[in-house]
């Protein structure tokens, strides 16, 4: 990924977090920005010179940049994995195998830096996400589950 390409995932990414965040009940939306950008310097303080963290640029056939990925190496008990953290096509671009297509190049990508595996988290509402990725064969790992209660729990 180019400087330029980060910074125009980078200007995605926040805000689009930021929703998933308030969507799924863990953010206000007065909150959402300020969170999503923290979160985002923790994590990616040197921005693409961050070690251990890889960001790729998605691109069509053509060259064109349809996406991006984020993956950013881990340990689990059994040894090194990739911890995906965003994967974005974006949205004149979705409905056209670009995120099946990363995903698969991903896991050759993982394979030859030497990771065990691939973990992912996806937000519940997102039923298109979660039906790609267990079409390519990831697996629940936990699941946490919420029922929202009438107001003073009458």
């Amino acid at each position: 990924m180019t400087p330029a390409e980060f910074s125009h995932w980078r200007a995605q990414s926040i805000p689009a977090y930021a929703a998933d965040k308030v969507r799924s009940g863990r953010w206000t939306a007065a909150e959402s920005l300020h969170e999503a950008e923290n979160e985002l310097v923790q994590l990616l303080p040197e921005g693409l010179q961050t070690a251990g963290h890889s960001l790729f640029t998605i691109e069509d056939e053509a060259g064109r940049s349809v996406g991006a990925v984020w993956v950013a190496r881990t340990e689990r008990a059994a040894g090194p994995i990739g911890y995906v953290y965003d994967l974005v096509v974006w949205p004149e671009h979705r409905k056209q195998g670009h995120a099946r297509r990363a995903m698969r190049a991903l896991e050759q990508e993982a394979v030859s830096l030497g990771f065990l595996g691939l973990a992912l988290h996806v937000f519940g509402h997102n039923a298109p996400a979660r039906a790609l990725y267990r079409e390519l064969g990831y697996e629940p790992t936990n699941i946490n589950m919420f029922k929202p209660l009438a107001a003073g729990g009458a």
